[in-house]
């Protein structure tokens, strides 16, 4: 007789962790025709357009924050993905005496239960995230006596504090000088490989997202223009012409993609 050896099958991951199909964003009323889109498990979906163009909305209908008018929102993973946000305003009030740390383990919220007392566990969770940051001796400060740039930074690190399989930042270097945008993108990227993070970013450096997106999402809600493909697709001069409304350039400069909008500024 010969043998017969059983096979234990092993679940692969799942190539998804959020998924829309024909879903209609908006706030009070519908942005765009039914649009699909899905985050891939290990990849990275820049989000790209004009200002006003329905990307902040676009994001929060991907993480269940804004109802949809039509669709649906589709979770492969059977449960919704953890995730660390970084919303493009934050509302915590400055005249509260909130130290860093105390907003950084914020980001456990998710993960102590209803009650949310914070243990020995989440402290040390919350001062590994900031010592990852770069800010690990801000801990004590007073969030209302930080600059721009490392208010930001508590921000991400209260992300990370939240364990996530998923990392969204909506527009994380606005009001940033050109070497702050790039340092903090860069930071964004080892995260990323570090905590192997699936992100979403909404950002207007395009040459950062050719060096760093999987995926690219073109949105503008007023040209009723929406697309998503592979970074190598989208990042067409023509493409990114259309959505901006002016002439486009790409280059390879050094062995890294460049791109260039006409105009004062960048990318409005």
């Amino acid at each position: 007789m010969g043998l017969h050896r059983s096979i234990a099958l092993v679940p692969t991951r799942p190539l998804e962790l959020i998924r829309l199909e024909r879903a209609v964003i908006g706030y009070r009323t519908p942005l765009l025709p039914p649009l699909d889109l899905a985050v891939r498990a290990g990849s990275t979906l820049g989000v790209l357009g004009p200002n006003g163009a329905g990307k902040t909305a676009l994001l929060k209908s991907l993480l269940g924050l804004l109802p949809l008018f039509g669709g649906r929102r589709v979770l492969p993973l059977g449960r919704a993905p953890r995730v660390g946000y970084v919303p493009q305003r934050d509302r915590l009030d400055m005249s509260w005496p909130l130290t860093v740390l105390d907003v950084v383990l914020m980001g456990r919220a998710n993960l102590v239960g209803p009650i949310k007392r914070y243990g020995a566990r989440d402290r040390s969770a919350a001062c590994a995230a900031l010592q990852e940051i770069g800010i690990g001796d801000l801990g004590d400060r007073p969030l209302h006596a930080l600059s721009g740039g490392q208010h930001q930074k508590v921000l991400i690190a209260r992300a990370i504090a939240a364990d996530p399989e998923l990392l969204v930042l909506d527009e994380p270097t606005s009001a940033m000088d050109p070497a702050a945008e790039r340092m903090l993108l860069d930071l964004v990227q080892r995260l990323k490989a570090a905590h192997n993070l699936s992100v979403a970013l909404v950002t207007h450096q395009l040459t950062a997202i050719a060096g760093f997106a999987t995926d690219v999402a073109l949105i503008d809600h007023e040209r009723g223009l929406f697309e998503v493909g592979p970074a190598e697709q989208m990042l067409d001069p023509e493409k990114l012409g259309r959505l901006y409304g002016r002439e486009v350039r790409v280059a390879k400069v050094g062995g890294r993609t460049a791109i260039v909008v006409d105009g004062e500024g960048g990318p409005p």
